[in-house]
């Protein structure tokens, strides 16, 4: 019936619209009170394309104008007994109204008259432009004298359109009543508040008048596409609800770990100890000699605000001689860093989980508690930062994946009926249009004579160009002025011009010049700086004159080609004109002082690249369909900021101004706070960034914790969302893009041909030259070959040698052809496919000439030439044929002069050729023994084992290494042994597989290149002026890519999932390009500042205002006037300074220099250019944002083709590691343990029905997470009667756990320790009554109490044990554990990434000055400090501050002679070339590295997903049945009762879960039933399948398949012959039902006494039969339904 109705709709011709009259209301109650056709009801749903707020589709015809806002029938078939009707405008949008119930009548004047009112456009655009109005007025810090005026009237608006829709809609919380819409909610408590805040004396009206800025969220409603995104958000939401419950789990239990490790750590600082003069004094006053309350008493380093922090342990912060470590004072930043409570932790393990300024709590933490405590922050960042945001991607995506989906289901449905009414609207239209064109076409091809290919091109172009026009049905007069002022005809002579033009200006070689000036022109712009001479500053003058000219008669020249109408249909000749236009603007412009900022625009001229750029075309048009359909969400984003920034601003903004003095010394506002609404809305900016805690601290200390955190939590959570949503549908739009499928430009065909005719009259030149050299050569080797071929060869011509290949070539495919070609194939290059195993042929190339010998002597023999030749010339170790080569031939023919000089045309003699036949034999066993070495296990493993050793010996190379001679001396003569190795393992593969196999492979190649890095070294070492070649040792590493298939595998797959992303990344580098060029037209000597010394503070303007009065302030004869160490003085710099804008460090500070820079050669004043923070926020957006959807985007198309092209397995395994891909899933849903029988002694069955009842599980589970609880209300420096207390209670939690654990063993006895899980709690019970009983002997001290509860509270992981917790939670870490491989090899590949650069960085930065991110902690001294900071720069976190450090190469900021203790090594200065390239470079390798990481798991996710969403069953979902299987059979009889049978089915998992009431369900499945009324497993698991499949050829023969692989599995399964069904039982129970009731009926007339009591038990007996037999009937129907499924 739904599709009938759906069908009737879709008909050409639909039923028209209905007036709705009072008996259209009549009928409808008739149909309400009847309850007609209630079943078809049930199945009907709304119609979306009739919903409220869309256009009513063209299906339905013309909207004749009396039925515009008159009441219609409604034309939703769902709605027809709802009591409602349709409201439409002129517009055709629809509006749906109840017509009873708490309303007025439909017909009445006055509910007429506001109907009117309500639906008509003007209404609703005159409340959108009130709301704006009063949006601008929230945005206003003080508002002018008509502002309260205005805000009144706009509450009056609000006031009456809340009453019209009131007496429109009516006053009911039902559908489409006014309060059953939350917007009207909304609206409603919104202006009732406003009410009250204006004319309400009550204290509480601040708080009223905050709400008044949720009238900014009005603009949604009064949006249809805005509502729609909201409520996708909505559901995403509900979808989310799993994943955020997880991450607040995992927020509390590493939160509760925090407080364990940490508590109070933080407040551990060097104080200064006490003089001897002093102790008395101290001890007097504070009872403690080592306690002093004065903060000037701490240590402080240079720079810092805080205090140093300091540790107990060996590994952590040391203080400085006179001071000791102390727990005193407060905790850094203002005291809201640490984890001394619960709060305080969870809101440090959210900080660490969005990964906001994490450095700096690194740094806290390690210095105050130690460096193994890293390991805990690795497993944050990594479960935080990496899963749990691939969780909220996944399922994002997957939302949106749906969404889609759905769209495009409804397009396809919509379509043939769209195109069907637009092709009966522009019936009419087309034809005029169409005939207009073609006149226009006809005279201007009369016009030309040219007839070459790119004329008919442009020609097509233009007349779809033209077309398209057309169709916006210009006035004729407009046809008529473009035909006589725009289309050229003038005269002949002028045709002839225009001819010549043309073939000028359409010449491929015109394109490639125009194409290099272009790229001149970007050098050019390139080439600007500060400070520039005057003679390089008059060239780049000239030359942008030169190239304005070039552009201005390029367009001229086309314009004169292609007639102006012509040229302007065409976009990028628009964008040209342009261009032109602003150059020549720009000339006069730029003398005017303030608009030299216009120079910034020639930046554009980098763009006309694009037009002869395939791949910037089609990432640009990709971008503007994204956004065009993407319009909506753009707008929803930008609301929430407005409405986030308003609320900031009326919550805090007064706050700010107050209260400046705490957060300003000077009492002066910061850079970043909320007291106007620009300043608010770039806080929230900031925020959506990523960067909230330093501004959250300034929050609370003006306006307290409890009204900043859910302000800053609801524009984090919300705003995230948005964000991430926006960003998967532009990765979604930009995989899409397909450059190959798309047609070029004709500019860019125009280049290739020129390159093309470049390329060829090279060659033609290069074979002109050499052609008389090649003759000469070739007549030469054909003498030599002909009297070779007659005099030697005699008979055995080459066609016979080639015999013998075919007959090789048969051997060789009878012997695993497949694997061998495929090896080969594999060892050929870098990226081969992945293959078990590594074998590398034996080149034919390489072979000697006895090998010809061989091959010529054993056919001249006898008949079985064929098995001599396969003896002597082809190795055991060879999959390629030797074949006689040119190199070969040559080399024989150069060894027999003699012969051909003598020209007597003798053979060689048999002892000769007997003597070289022996020379081949053992040059050929030689080489075969060679490659049965290096093919030998055994000696890969020692060669693996010698490459991670002296891999491993590069780490102890730190600045201790002088001080340890011993193991100096010990690496010393390792590397010496290691080289040696390195160098006979690259002989043996020389001569085993041939110089020419060798060097064609890539890995060989590398372990090539690590061999000669070896030697480099040793001759570093040997000759003090080549030392430097010692600092190549860190290359060493590289070998172990080569020696580990993991690595390889993801090597290869990130190189053929990254390189055809190339030509997306130059077109992301172009865009930066720009954005580097417009910097430093905008900052080029802007960021110099005077600098007080004494102070290292910048003077105000009032003392210095430019750098002439700076020189005249001189220090100690230094220069004050110094420049940032990131500026945009030219494009390098201009480009690292936005690198770290987009990774989001140091930018606060280069920002902060924008804003205060005022000019060159002037001192900078606070926010004196206020308006630069606009440009990056454009730089995020356009510049990082896109970007990063476009190279994600073309990087998950290519993760797509690899993996379809492997069969749809992940890419980043083994092929070994693919096959146990299935054990994995197998382990996965198969419950470890096995089932035990419950015992036969009643107190052990007691208790064992105890243990294994759920309850005892949900009771085990509440008492952890009251432990838990007792962590969390725990602090710093409690109450002794706490400690106690606390002490008391893990002791019970411990007496009670060991409990369970006794009761356990009871019951289980051996098998208890078959389950990890119990073997996990009990571990626990050992270590918890352990740490409860150690301290008392040795000391809180040395084992604290909080260890004992961080040991009880591991047990909380129970709550993700599958099938004890909760299933979500399941279901959420599926994914991981499936690509928990891949993930695996990935992080071997950074490991070893991170290795190399750690190794890289102590050569090259140990010594570098400590300051900024350079520290105690954080350094290049030793291996793990490197590890540490590459860990921090691999999160983005802190590189800014290395790099400051590295940047201090002069006299001024470092110390180039400094001696250095324990080494020979001077200096403490950095190396800013090399410290660039190795943070860049580092950055952007890990960056891929991660972004596949990510790829990985949200791509696992989807799989799982879409397989849950398809009609298909999986192994996984068989696991699933069985696991389940095995609950309801724990013996193992593979029969279950039939009355277990329903609850059986509803404990599946979908799709074979059968939701309760399923019996008639499973009775219509006629399962075969054996003695005892059982059911075996396969008989259902083969129905369910049935059902969930259907009824198909290919589905039987799954059946069947399913049932022999069955029968296999168990060959000893107990026959059974069945001896009834499910489906005859019940016949047989209805049968005997009918039976008895026919019998009783037969006793009530024989037996008149008892007639009372027979008939009572009849009648209750047919009450039953009746029920019964209702539920069989409707058992068969459903059956029926089933079979026609």
């Amino acid at each position: 019936m739904v599709a009938s109705a759906k069908l009737k709709m879709a008909s050409p011709e639909p039923k028209g619209l209905v007036p709705f009259t009072r008996e259209s209301l009549e009928i409808m109650e008739q149909l309400s009170a009847k309850k007609h056709s209630k079943e078809h009801m049930e199945d009907l749903k709304p119609d979306s394309d009739l919903e409220v707020g869309k256009e009513l589709p063209f299906v339905y015809g013309n909207l004749p104008r009396a039925m515009v806002s008159e009441p219609l029938e409604d034309v939703d078939p769902y709605y027809k007994n709802k009591k409602t009707f349709i409201v439409l405008n002129k517009k055709r949008t629809i509006f749906r109204f109840n017509a009873t119930w708490c309303t007025l009548s439909p017909f009445n004047s006055i509910r007429r008259t506001t109907i009117k009112i309500l639906v008509h456009p003007f209404s609703q655009m005159f409340i959108l432009i009130s709301v704006l109005i009063d949006c601008v007025l929230m945005s206003m810090t003080d508002l002018p004298k008509w502002g309260p005026a205005l805000q009144n009237t706009l509450l009056g608006i609000y006031t009456f359109e809340i009453l019209v829709k009131l007496i429109a809609s009516g006053i009911w919380a039902g559908p489409f009543y006014f309060f059953g819409d939350p917007w009207n909610w909304l609206d409603f408590s919104v202006t009732l508040f406003e009410h009250i805040s204006r004319y309400s004396p009550l204290n509480f009206i601040p708080i009223f008048r905050i709400t008044r800025n949720l009238r900014i969220l009005k603009i949604i409603p009064l949006n249809q596409g805005l509502k729609s995104f909201a409520g996708i958000l909505i559901d995403c939401v509900k979808k989310l609800t799993g994943v955020v419950i997880l991450t607040l789990f995992f927020l509390t239990v590493f939160s509760l770990i925090g407080m364990g490790l940490f508590m109070g750590n933080l407040k551990h600082k060097c104080l200064r100890g006490p003089q001897e003069n002093e102790t008395e004094t101290l001890h007097n006053r504070t009872g403690n000699p080592y306690y002093i309350r004065e903060t000037e008493n701490f240590y402080y380093l240079e720079g810092e605000r805080y205090a140093l922090l300091c540790g107990n342990r060996t590994d952590a912060g040391q203080c400085p001689e006179g001071y000791v470590c102390v727990k005193a004072g407060a905790n850094p930043d203002y005291g809201y860093t640490n984890f001394d409570n619960f709060g305080w932790a969870f809101l440090a393990l959210s900080r660490l989980m969005t990964q906001d300024y994490p450095e700096a709590l690194y740094h806290q933490i390690l210095y105050a508690s130690g460096k193994v405590y890293m390991v805990f922050f690795v497993v944050i960042s990594f479960w935080f930062a990496f899963y749990m945001a691939s969780l909220f991607l996944g399922i994002l995506a997957i939302s949106y994946e749906e969404e889609k989906q759905r769209s495009a289901e409804k397009a396809k449905k919509n379509k043939p009926e769209l195109q069907q009414a637009l092709t009966e609207l522009q019936e009419g239209k087309k034809g005029a249009e169409t005939k207009t064109t073609q006149i226009e076409m006809k005279k201007r091809s009369s016009t030309s004579m040219i007839t070459s290919l790119d004329m008919l091109d442009d020609a097509t172009i233009r007349h779809e160009e033209e077309l398209k026009k057309s169709r916006k049905s210009c006035p004729f007069c407009w046809y008529r002025f473009a035909k006589t002022f725009l289309i050229w005809n003038c005269s002949p002579c002028w045709l002839k011009w225009k001819e010549f033009v043309h073939m000028i200006i359409m010449d491929p070689f015109t394109d490639l010049f125009l194409t290099t000036c272009i790229i001149l022109n970007i050098h050019f712009l390139a080439l600007e700086h500060y400070p520039v001479s005057v003679e390089t500053s008059h060239i780049l003058s000239i030359g942008n004159l030169v190239f304005i000219g070039i552009f201005t008669a390029e367009m001229i020249f086309k314009i004169i080609a292609l007639h102006p109408y012509g040229y302007f249909q065409v976009g990028w000749n628009i964008y040209d004109s342009l261009i032109v236009l602003h150059g020549l603007t720009e000339i006069y412009v730029t003398h005017f002082h303030g608009l030299a900022v216009f120079r910034s625009f020639r930046v554009l001229r980098i763009f006309k690249l694009g037009k002869y750029w395939p791949t910037f075309t089609i990432l640009m048009l990709t971008l503007g369909n994204a956004m065009v359909a993407l319009k909506d969400l753009v707008l929803l984003l930008f609301t929430f900021v407005f409405f986030s920034a308003v609320l900031g601003l009326k919550l805090f903004g007064s706050n700010y101004k107050v209260y400046v003095c705490n957060i300003d010394e000077d009492c002066q506002l910061p850079h970043w706070h909320m007291h106007d609404f620009f300043h608010s809305f770039l806080n929230v900016f900031r925020i959506l960034c990523g960067e909230w805690i330093e501004t959250l601290w300034d929050c609370f200390k003006v306006a307290g914790q409890f009204s900043c955190i859910p302000f800053y939590m609801m524009v984090i959570l919300i705003g995230n969302l948005l964000i991430l949503y926006l960003f998967l549908a532009l990765v979604s739009s930009f995989s899409s893009y397909k450059a190959a499928t798309t047609e070029e430009r004709d500019e860019a065909k125009n280049l290739k041909r020129a390159m093309a005719r470049i390329k060829k009259g090279i060659n033609y030149a290069l074979s002109k030259i050499l052609c008389k050299n090649q003759n000469a050569i070739e007549e030469t080797m054909d003498n030599v070959s002909d009297m070779y071929v007659k005099e030697n060869i005699s008979d055995h011509t080459l066609s016979e040698l080639s015999d013998t290949q075919d007959f090789l070539k048969d051997k060789e495919k009878s012997s695993d052809t497949e694997k061998h070609t495929a090896t080969e194939n594999e060892n050929r290059s870098l990226i081969p496919s992945p293959s078990v195993s590594e074998t590398v042929p034996i080149a034919s190339e390489e072979s000697d000439i006895e090998n010809l010998d061989n091959k010529i002597q054993s056919k001249s023999g006898d008949g079985s030439s064929k098995e001599k030749v396969k003896q002597s010339s082809s190795s055991e170790c060879s999959t390629v044929d030797i074949a006689l080569s040119e190199e070969e031939e040559m080399v024989y023919e150069h060894g027999k002069p003699k012969h051909l000089k003598n020209g007597n045309g003798q053979r060689s003699s048999s002892a000769q050729i007997s003597r070289d036949s022996k020379k081949g034999k053992t040059w050929q066993n030689i080489r075969k023994t060679c490659c049965k070495i290096v093919e030998n296990s055994c000696f890969k493993c020692f060669i693996g084992l010698v490459t991670v050793l002296s891999t491993g010996a590069l780490a102890f190379e730190d600045i201790y290494i002088d001080q340890r001679k011993t193991i100096k001396i010990l690496l010393e003569y390792a590397d010496m042994i290691f080289t040696y190795i390195f160098i006979l393992e690259m002989l043996l593969k020389w001569m085993a597989y041939g110089l020419k196999a060798y060097f064609t492979n890539g890995w060989y190649r590398l372990d090539f290149m690590v061999v000669i890095v070896f030697c480099l070294s040793l001759v570093g070492k040997s000759q003090e002026e080549l030392k430097p070649l010692i600092s190549m040792k860190f290359l060493r590493a590289l070998r172990v890519l080569s020696q580990f298939e993991r690595m390889k595998v993801v090597v290869r797959t990130l190189i053929k999932t990254t390189l055809p992303t190339l030509n997306v990344f130059l077109v992301c580098l172009m865009i930066w390009l720009a954005f580097s060029i417009v910097g430093v037209h905008l900052f080029a000597g802007t960021f110099y500042e005077c600098i007080d010394p004494t102070s290292g503070e910048r003077f105000p303007i009032s003392e210095v205002m430019n750098r002439s009065q700076c020189e005249t302030l001189v220090f100690n004869e230094s220069m004050p006037w110094e420049n940032a160490k990131l500026n945009f003085d030219n494009v390098g710099i201009s480009f690292l300074s936005l690198l770290q804008v987009a990774t989001f460090n140091g930018w606060i500070t280069i920002m902060n220099s924008a804003v205060d820079s005022v000019g060159v050669n002037m001192q900078p004043n606070f926010e004196d250019n206020i308006y630069m923070y606009c440009y990056f926020i454009n730089f995020i957006i356009i510049g990082l944002f896109l970007p990063l959807s476009m190279l994600i985007g073309a990087m998950i198309t290519n993760f797509n083709k690899q993996k379809v092209k492997q069969g749809g397995l992940n890419i980043f395994i083994t092929v070994k590691q693919k096959k146990q891909y299935r054990a994995l899933k197998k382990l996965i849903y198969e419950d470890s343990q096995k089932p035990v029988r419950r015992p036969k002694n009643k107190f052990q069955g007691f208790i064992f029905d105890l243990v294994t009842n759920q309850v005892f599980h949900v009771i085990i589970m509440v008492l952890i997470c009251f432990q838990a609880i007792t962590i969390m209300i725990q602090s710093d420096e409690q109450s002794p009667k706490m400690d106690i207390a606390l002490y008391w209670i893990n002791a019970v939690f411990v007496m009670l756990y060991t409990g369970e654990c006794v009761l356990k063993l009871i019951v289980f006895h051996c098998n208890y320790f078959t389950s990890g899980w119990n073997i996990f709690d009990f571990m626990v019970v050992v270590f918890s009554i352990t740490g409860l009983f150690l301290p008392l002997m040795v000391g809180y001290y040395l084992v604290p109490p909080s260890r004992v509860q961080l040991i009880l509270l591991s047990r909380i992981i129970h709550i993700l044990r599958p099938e004890k917790g909760p299933k979500v939670f399941h279901d959420l870490l599926l994914p991981l554990m499936l690509s928990l491989p891949a993930l695996l090899n990935i992080g071997l590949l950074i490991f070893l990434v991170m290795f190399v650069y750690a190794i890289f960085g102590m050569y090259n930065f140990a010594y570098v000055k400590k300051e900024a991110g350079i520290n105690d902690v954080s350094n290049f001294e030793t291996f793990g400090s490197s590890m540490l900071c590459l860990f921090q720069v691999t999160i983005f976190a802190g590189w800014d501050g290395m790099l400051n450090a590295i940047f201090n190469s002069k006299w001024s900021d470092c110390d180039p002679d400094k001696i250095n203790p324990g080494t020979q090594v001077r200096g403490d200065c950095g190396n800013p070339f090399v410290g660039v390239i190795y943070f860049v470079s580092y950055i952007l390798i890990s960056w891929l590295i991660i972004v596949n990481m990510y790829v990985v798991v949200v791509m696992e996710f989807l799989n799982i997903a879409s397989k849950k969403r398809a009609k298909t069953l999986s192994e996984d979902d068989f696991q699933k049945f069985f696991q389940v299987w095995k609950r309801f059979d724990p013996d193992r009889t593979q029969y279950i009762d039939s009355s277990k049978l329903s609850d059986f089915a509803a404990a599946l998992d979908p799709p074979l879960f059968m939701a309760k009431p399923n019996k008639g369900q499973l009775v219509a499945m006629d399962l075969p039933m054996a003695v005892g009324d059982r059911i075996h497993c396969l008989d259902i698991l083969l129905a369910l399948t049935k059902r969930v499949l259907g009824k198909d050829v290919s589905m039987e023969k799954v059946l069947s398949e399913m049932e022999s692989g069955f029968t296999l599995a168990n060959p000893f399964k107990i026959t059974y012959e069945p001896i009834t069904t499910t489906l005859k039982r019940k016949q047989e129970v209805v049968s005997a039902t009918i039976i008895q009731r026919a019998y009783k009926s037969y006793r009530l007339r024989q037996n008149d006494k008892n007639t009372s009591d027979i008939h009572m038990i009849d009648g209750d007996m047919e009450v039953q039969a009746t029920k019964e037999d209702t539920y069989f009937d409707k058992a068969e129907e459903k059956s029926t339904i089933q079979s026609h499924f």
